[in-house]
């Protein structure tokens, strides 16, 4: 995976931040490793997963990223609102890359427990921060072949 030259936006939420800030170390690494330059990284911190595809169309329409890496944790509660948030988190993400073209990484956890989160931040099940950043790079150059006709 080779990330040289490309430019990436992180949008993060800032709720449950001992989860995202772990995701979001995990995604700029990976994209370090992958030859990223420091400087081609945007981290757009958001409040939360619900605020989430609304600054997603608004850095796909600027066109200024190759493609953007969405994190997030939702971790389930007594009360239903989890469901909500998670499925429209996920709806908007969806409607966001499909309509404007640009990818966009699906980072945002879903679990039922907060050590079920920290676990997919990179405590047992690696980091789903650096998992995303790495499908980013390869949505990301994947579509400039499809797009250049090769």
């Amino acid at each position: 995976m080779n990330a040289q030259g490309l430019k990436f936006a992180i949008v993060v939420g800032r709720f449950n931040s001992v989860v995202t800030d772990r995701l979001l170390a995990g995604a700029i690494d990976a994209l370090a490793r992958s030859g990223c330059d420091p400087a081609a990284i945007e981290v757009v911190r958001v409040p939360g997963s619900w605020e989430i595809p609304i600054v997603l169309q608004t850095l796909a329409e600027a066109r200024r990223h190759d493609a953007i890496i969405a994190l997030s944790a939702v971790i389930r509660g007594d009360t239903p609102h989890f469901d909500y948030v998670a499925g429209q988190a996920a709806s908007g993400v969806a409607q966001v890359s499909l309509a404007s073209g640009v990818p966009i990484a699906f980072g945002i956890l879903t679990t039922n427990t907060v050590e079920q989160a920290m676990d997919r931040a990179g405590l047992k099940s690696g980091n789903k921060g650096s998992d995303a950043a790495m499908t980013a790079i390869e949505m990301a150059n994947l579509l400039k072949t499809l797009r250049a006709g090769r």
